[in-house]
């Protein structure tokens, strides 16, 4: 049965039926004109994103800089679906990452398939994990769900080590050097950049969809009151388990790139907690948790930054760039619990207020 209008702005139909509720229904022509703006801001936000990318494309250094900026905003996208939509703080996202790293790594180096035939059958895997991982820790709520997560990401880091006729051990796995676009290996730097630019720019394009589909709503309203939702008919256990899937698919894509890009992963690279868990996290809390552009704002920012850090105090304060990262996330924590995208849209709320 379809949905129908009764004349007085209440959707009738499904929304009658046991579980759910009826909804005023926004006029279309709203609707249209917001779904324009929010797809416009999109083309506009990417094209200020890849602007880095044409100023520099002639600068190895700074493309490979750009590269991984692109790349963690996507990451850090990626976990803001679940980590900043729907409010489960999860630190076990170096799982789906190493999933994908090692699926591609060893379907390559064994088999000879090319990494982009990897990519999809990766991320269903991931997120087939990721349901079957969090199916249990769901049940469980605020630190609590984190340091559950935190578990799995050091029960696989302890899998991988051990694995050695799977994933190399502490070893490791090395991708032979064979340019190519068939096998995801450019000699020039810039094709790596535009490469990571795709993939953070499909995840945002996903991130603005789910903001304005059921799926979003669900977990906004999820992660504002479980109670709440469960009350108004949402079936939260389901609403959590669909995010984490979509966000995990897409974290092991970034895993595939992180692959082809360094060509060689270990269990330390993709399982370290500060570099991977904690990272996509503190990207997405400084830049804005729970913003559609707050997570690759946070890349932009702490990305450049990090690099410069590790350049000037690698041999003077070992560690001291990820005491300084460390700081930030407490001091965002506490101070800016809405990142800098929260902050400009109070600023701007004001302004618009003021006569």
């Amino acid at each position: 049965m379809s949905s129908t209008d009764t004349g007085n702005g209440i959707a009738t139909g499904p929304a009658a039926t046991p579980g759910r509720r009826a909804f005023p229904a926004a006029p279309a022509s709203e609707v249209i004109a917001s779904a324009r703006r929010a797809w416009l801001t999109y083309l506009g936000g990417m094209a200020l994103a890849f602007l880095p990318f044409v100023v520099f494309v002639n600068d190895a250094h700074w493309l490979n800089i750009i590269a991984l900026t692109y790349l963690m905003g996507g990451l850090a996208a990626s976990w803001n679906i679940i980590g900043g939509f729907g409010g489960q703080f999860s630190l076990g996202h170096g799982v789906f990452f190493a999933i994908g790293a090692y699926t591609t790594a060893i379907f390559v180096t064994r088999w000879g398939v090319s990494p982009w035939a990897t990519m999809i059958p990766t991320a269903i895997f991931a997120a087939c994990v990721a349901m079957l991982i969090s199916w249990p820790t769901f049940r469980l709520r605020g630190p609590f769900f984190a340091i559950a997560t935190l578990a799995f990401n050091e029960v696989a880091f302890v899998l991988a080590n051990h694995a050695e006729s799977l994933t190399g051990g502490p070893r490791g796995l090395s991708i032979p050097f064979r340019a190519g676009l068939a096998n995801m290996i450019f000699r020039d730097r810039w094709a790596y950049a535009l490469l990571m630019f795709g993939f953070v720019a499909l995840v945002i394009a996903l991130s603005v969809w789910l903001r304005r589909s059921r799926l979003g709503y669900y977990l906004l309203a999820v992660r504002e009151d479980e109670d709440a939702a469960r009350a108004a008919g949402i079936n939260v256990l389901a609403v959590k388990l669909k995010g984490m899937a979509l966000s995990a698919g897409l974290t092991a894509i970034g895993g595939t790139l992180f692959t082809m890009y360094l060509r060689y992963i270990d269990p330390p690279t993709l399982f370290t907690l500060p570099e991977v868990g904690v990272k996509f996290a503190l990207l997405a809390l400084i830049g804005g948790i729970g913003t559609i552009w707050g997570p690759l704002l946070g890349a932009a920012l702490i990305v450049p930054f990090e690099n410069w850090l590790r350049s000037a105090y690698a041999d003077s304060l070992p560690g001291f760039s990820l005491a300084v990262l460390g700081l930030l996330m407490v001091l965002a924590a506490l101070f800016m619990k809405r990142g800098i995208m929260g902050l400009v849209e109070d600023l701007l709320k004001r302004t618009r207020r003021k006569p």
